[in-house]
Order: structure tokens, then C-alpha cells, then sequence
């Protein structure tokens, strides 16, 4: 039976018995994990544990949005804060790349002992003053050199870890003057700023693993659909002008950006170019009909998904997480111990 196309999330710490059946039945292609799903690192390494058996598949993907600061869903006392994307833009930049392969190797340190193998990051959205502030902090600069740099290091430091990276959110969204969550962003920019600026970063990043879409409105390519559902934005710039050959996960589909009924999102995601659609909320009869619509992971997004996998590392790399923990802190002068 093939997967599902949907990364889907539960409702607990725990599978409830209507979860583990609907899991077994519809085997999605992964599992994503939120702040309700997280208590201790033994309850998390357990969860994980239980979804890829319910799927029957040692490496199914289990993603997280651990980016460090607002976003972060593995927290103390059981976890160590991390700063936002802005704080490593903000180092010397002599330091600036060493230390953020640090923290994302840190960060895969701890996402990889609790049985997770995705981390949403690294963000390579570029800060503009004129965007909404969900973006804000999490973008490393509003130079796009230095988020291609800065995202580039991060993903070197999970993949070393084990961690496989997904770059968001292509193709930008950092112009975006509304929050995705709550309203459907426009963005009126030309192509030619769109291209010199926004979609930079994901190019100089194309031969990442795995990307998530923006549900933004890019007028100037697409006046009446969001990236996510734009066949258009995909074959001009996600696989077009960026150039990204790897799998594209929708953002979560309960995002108030997009309309209609969920089985309608998955189903227009996919047929304008998503390989895998995602739902986080963990309500059963919301995933019913993200299932629905999502189909079968086959032909070509089934290649990507399976050439996504295969860039885990057989065995991460050699790594003193104390002493590296130690060199993290020291570059932020304790701030973040």
C-alpha cells in the first residue's frame, strides 16, 4: 500500500486509540509533532516511537519547527533555549556561519535522541520592514547573501546531526504584510524585485532536501492563488526559477490563509505541485478529509520523497554536544544557557 501524501499531526503526548487505528489504515507519509505532543524527552521518544510503527516504516519523517526562539516546541526545563534567526545575523560576522552550523547541530543533537528526523528550518524568508512581524526575528537579515549563508550553515549543521532540513517558505515570505495563520498575505512586488531578492536565497539553497510552500499571493506571477495551491508559481519558480528539485510540503493547510474544506486544500495543494500536504492540528475529522484529498504518494513526488530519505546520514557526524554547547553559549555571552 503506498502513503499517503499528507504529513499529519495527533492530538496528545500519547496516540489515542482512534489516531493509532486511523494512522495504521491511512499510513501517512510522516508525522509532525507540536507543543501538545511534547512533555519529557522519554514521552517524546516514545510518541515517535509509536507513529512510525503505526506506518510500519523505521524512517518515516517526523518534523518539528525548532528554529529557537518564538518558535521552538521542545523547551526547558527538559530542553535548551535557542536564540531566532535575527541573533545569528547579529554576531560578528567573522563568527556568524561557524556559530549557526553550531546551533543547528545542536539543535539536531536534541531532535535526534527524542526520534525526530525534520527540523522546519532553516527559515529563509528575508526581513523587510514593511512585513509582518510573524516573520520578524526568525529571518537571519534582510540581506539576502547573508540568509543564503547563514540558511546554508544551518542546514549543514542538522544534516550532520542526522536531522534533515526543509526550507521555508519558499518562494518568501518576508514582504508578506499579513500573518499567513490568520489572513491570505498579498505580496504586489514586480517579478525582477521578487527574483533579486526574495527567491534568492532558495535558489542559492535549491539542492536542499526538502522545502514548505508560502500561502502567500505573489500578484505580479499569480493574482488569485496563493503559492501553495499556484500551479503557476510552482512551474515559474519553485521548480522554474529557483530551480528546487527536491520535495515541496505544503504549510499547514489549517492556516487561515486558504479556503474551503480541507479534503478541497489537499487536493488543490497537490494538483498545483505539492508532492506531500501537512495538517498540524491534530483534529481527527480534519484529517479525514486531509487524507482524503491528499491521494496516494506516488510517481514522481514518491521519487522525491524517497530522495529526500536517502540524504539522512547513516550515522551522524562525531560530535561533543557539552563542549559544543559550551562554545554556543560563549558566543552569545550566556544569553540563551
Amino acid at each position: 500500500m503506498s502513503a499517503c501524501a499528507a504529513i499529519l499531526g495527533c492530538s496528545g503526548p500519547t496516540l489515542t486509540a482512534e489516531e493509532a487505528a486511523f494512522f495504521r489504515a491511512v499510513k501517512p507519509w510522516g508525522f509532525i509533532l507540536f507543543g501538545r505532543n511534547v512533555e519529557t524527552p522519554g514521552q517524546v521518544r516514545r510518541l515517535t516511537d509509536d507513529l512510525r510503527g503505526r506506518v510500519e516504516r523505521g524512517d518515516a519523517p517526523i518534523l518539528v519547527d525548532q528554529e529557537g526562539g518564538r518558535v521552538a516546541r521542545l523547551k526547558p526545563p527538559h530542553w535548551k533555549r535557542y536564540p531566532p534567526g535575527r541573533a545569528y545575523g547579529e554576531l560578528p560576522p567573522e563568527s556568524r556561519r561557524e556559530v549557526t552550523r553550531l546551533g543547528a547541530r545542536l539543535l539536531a543533537h536534541d531532535l535526534a535522541a527524542v526520534g525526530v528526523n525534520v527540523d522546519c528550518l532553516p527559515v529563509l524568508d528575508v526581513r523587510d520592514t514593511e512585513g509582518h512581524e510573524v516573520i520578524g526575528d526568525r529571518a537571519y537579515s534582510d540581506d539576502a547573501a547573508e540568509v543564503a549563508a547563514l540558511g546554508r550553515a544551518a542546514a549543514e549543521g542538522l544534516l550532520a546531526g542526522g536531522v534533515l532540513p526543509v526550507a521555508k517558505h519558499m518562494p518568501g515570505h518576508g514582504r508578506a504584510a499579513a500573518d499567513s495563520h490568520e489572513a491570505l498575505p498579498v505580496v504586489e512586488a514586480s517579478v525582477e524585485a521578487l527574483e533579486t531578492r526574495d527567491f534568492a536565497p532558495f535558489r542559492a539553497l535549491a539542492d536542499l532536501p526538502m522545502a514548505m510552500t508560502a500561502h502567500v499571493i505573489y500578484a505580479a506571477i499569480d493574482g488569485a492563488r496563493p503559492a501553495t495551491t499556484s500551479a503557476r508559481v510552482f512551474e515559474r519558480v519553485i521548480r522554474g526559477a529557483i530551480g528546487f528539485e527536491g520535495l515541496v510540503m505544503s504549510d499547514d493547510l489549517a492556516m487561515q490563509a486558504l479556503d474551503g474544506g480541507f479534503a478541497e486544500r489537499a487536493e488543490r495543494s497537490r494538483a498545483a505541485g505539492c508532492d506531500v500536504v501537512l495538517h498540524g492540528e491534530g483534529d481527527m475529522s480534519a484529517m479525514r478529509q486531509v487524507a482524503e484529498g491528499a491521494g496516494a504518494l506516488e510517481g514522481k513526488a514518491a521519487e522525491r520523497a524517497r530522495a529526500a530519505l536517502a540524504r539522512l546520514p547513516a550515522r551522524p557526524e562525531p560530535f561533543d554536544a557539552a563542549e559544543g554547547r559550551a562554545r554556543f553559549d560563549a558566543a552569545f555571552e550566556g544569553r540563551y544557557a
